[in-house]
């Protein structure tokens, strides 16, 4: 079976379904593989849970006009965007050097308590040391190598179910 021949909502929720995978083994990794995440993941893994949510939402809606579908699709190229910038910057921290690796600062929660929501977020995207460790592999890439890789695939697959030309009534 063709997945692009899968109707609006079928694809949206295998969206869905791939962010919900994906944050799982992210979290199961820090739970069970003692893999602390940084504030560079915790924001993408916040892209992929707005990402989940828009698809699970159009899934769910599964809008039958153009405009509708197009909506979605807007708001799935944002939530992947924004991942895509956030997964970008982290994979250009690692390729640095150590020694011009920028430091980590404090803990996430410490920089909200004290700084307030926007300057912990200019912060943490200004740079963290440990943001540039690589604890994991897999295929010689890192995970936030991996997390861009993902955010690029769910963005394209959002995007082509919300614009592609359909022909006829779908069945889901």
């Amino acid at each position: 079976m063709n997945p692009f021949r899968w109707s609006f909502r079928a694809q949206f929720l295998a969206g869905f379904l791939g962010c919900v995978a994906l944050l799982g083994y992210a979290i199961k990794t820090q739970l069970y593989d003692g893999l602390e995440p940084c504030p560079l993941c915790i924001f993408q893994r916040l892209a992929y849970a707005s990402l989940a949510l828009v698809f699970l939402v159009g899934g769910l809606h599964a809008p039958r006009s153009p405009g509708g579908r197009g909506l979605y699709g807007v708001l799935v190229a944002i939530a992947a965007l924004v991942g895509i910038g956030i997964a970008g910057r982290h994979v250009w921290l690692q390729s640095l050097p150590p020694e011009l690796a920028p430091s980590c600062g404090p803990p996430l929660s410490f920089l909200h308590e004290t700084l307030g929501t926007f300057e912990t977020v200019r912060k943490v995207l200004t740079g963290s040391g440990n943001c540039g460790d690589i604890d994991w592999t897999l295929l010689g890439l890192s995970m936030p190598a991996w997390s861009l890789i993902g955010l690029v695939l769910l963005g394209a697959w959002g995007l082509q179910a919300a614009f592609r030309r359909r022909k006829g009534r779908s069945r889901l």
